[in-house]
């Protein structure tokens, strides 16, 4: 499968089977944010992964994560991630979005669905989980087998702006 039809198969899964991820499927999954690129390869990223009923149960006092078996609290450490010179920006969020946008597109290759969630307590995942104040809590990442049909890969014909509505050469 081509990159660019592995990412149109992708879609946002809001219904999960009740059947756990495999450990071989999910070491493939983290070893995808491993090898994600970084700012500077400073490699900030630190990953929770929650799978036990009560871990999950946790999770769920802070987020809606639909069922899914298996749930990554993806942080960054911002006294590890590089800083832009020119204006201080921390690439944390960039550099948690790469690993796992990473992370979705390997579990999508496996037969698995996934849900980026930005929606959430950070103040309550920050206490369930021993969370220090360094690291900024910047998604979770819901992770299981899809409970119902999946969206088509076609939907973005009718979905997504034209390339022309987002692209501008040499200027706006």
């Amino acid at each position: 499968m081509g990159f660019l039809e592995l990412a149109k198969k992708r879609y946002s899964v809001r219904k999960y089977k009740d059947i756990p991820v495999e450990p071989e499927k999910l070491e493939q999954i983290l070893e995808a944010g491993r090898v994600a690129p970084t700012g500077a390869n400073k490699q900030p990223q630190r990953l929770i992964v929650v799978q036990s009923r009560e871990g999950l149960e946790k999770l769920g006092k802070a987020a809606r994560f639909y069922g899914a078996p298996c749930v990554v609290i993806v942080c960054s450490d911002t006294a590890e991630t590089w800083e832009r010179p020119y204006d201080g920006k921390k690439l944390t969020d960039i550099d948690a979005s790469i690993v796992t946008d990473h992370m979705m597109l390997q579990a999508t290759e496996l037969g698995l669905g996934t849900l980026w969630i930005c929606w959430f307590d950070p103040k309550v995942l920050r206490a369930e989980f021993d969370i220090p104040d360094q690291l900024e809590i910047v998604n979770l990442l819901a992770i299981g087998y899809a409970d119902g049909e999946p969206q088509s890969p076609d939907r973005h014909e009718k979905m997504r702006k034209p390339l022309g509505g987002t692209v501008f050469r040499e200027t706006l």
